[in-house]
């Protein structure tokens, strides 16, 4: 009869012994992403909206990550691809949404506050569900279709950083901080939902090319970040708004042109 010990040696040991999945390493950043999105909603609904707002931020860094670490193990997947999505409704659609509430919808009267609080999380979670099923075809390797849904939290969270210390800024507006918050809520739920191209962060991988412009341009919007803190975030996240913004509005206008020049009117 065989001992105890050697019934672990044969059967649960072996066991022990395998080699992690690839893909348990981005799945943790993937689920610190959303942990990082939880804790912003406990801070932002406990009135801490500052530590809510940063948390936002670090869920971006872990989100940047988990993509990586994909990369880096080729463990790239269906599941990987499904976590990160319902990670980035949390994280980028449901908690901006608070801290815009929180910061300042919360005056409208209801439900029009609620219902502009909710548009980035509703248009973020489209965002997400059409990427999911247009990397299917997806050709281009430099723009998004749309806004990434980190970029519209991103800005959210600089916009707060920012502004909350400096209401006197808005004292010229009749409205005051009510008049920027909704147009900004407005345009930026739209720009993800919308066809208007954004330049996709540089893929760093073994083996293939890397785009050395690209690359620099990310570089010193990620630097100007770290040197300036909220003061460079908003800055970064401005100029890569307005840059797609340019290109979408380059892209409409060569189209219309072309248009113009094989049918033109009578």
């Amino acid at each position: 009869m065989s001992t105890v010990k050697e019934r672990y040696q044969s059967r649960i040991k072996p066991r022990l012994q395998k080699p992690l999945p690839k893909g348990v390493v981005p799945s943790f950043f993937t689920l610190m992403n959303l942990f990082c999105g939880f804790m912003a909603i406990v801070m932002i609904s406990e009135g801490k909206l500052v530590h809510g707002a940063w948390l936002i931020v670090f869920a971006g860094v872990f989100d940047g990550l988990d993509g990586f670490m994909a990369r880096l193990t080729s463990s790239s997947g269906q599941f990987g691809a499904e976590l990160d999505s319902l990670s980035d409704v949390v994280s980028f659609g449901v908690a901006p949404g608070l801290l815009l509430y929180k910061y300042g919808l919360f005056a409208l009267p209801q439900p029009v506050g609620i219902l502009l609080a909710g548009l980035p999380a509703m248009c973020g979670a489209i965002r997400l569900a059409r990427f999911n099923v247009g990397t299917q075809v997806e050709t281009s390797t430099v723009h998004f279709q749309g806004m990434p849904i980190p970029i519209q939290a991103g800005m959210v969270v600089s916009f707060y950083l920012f502004f909350r210390d400096v209401p006197d800024w808005f004292l010229w507006l009749e409205n005051g901080l009510i008049q920027v918050l909704i147009p900004m809520v407005i345009l930026l739920s739209f720009l993800m939902v919308s066809s208007v191209p954004f330049e996709k962060l540089p893929r760093i991988v073994r083996g293939e090319p890397v785009d050395k412009p690209r690359v620099y341009w990310f570089a010193a919007l990620f630097l100007m970040w770290v040197i300036f803190h909220e003061n460079g975030l908003i800055v970064a996240m401005v100029i890569y708004i307005s840059r797609g913004l340019y290109t979408g509005f380059r892209q409409f206008w060569t189209e219309f042109m072309s248009d113009e020049a094989q049918h033109p009117t009578a």
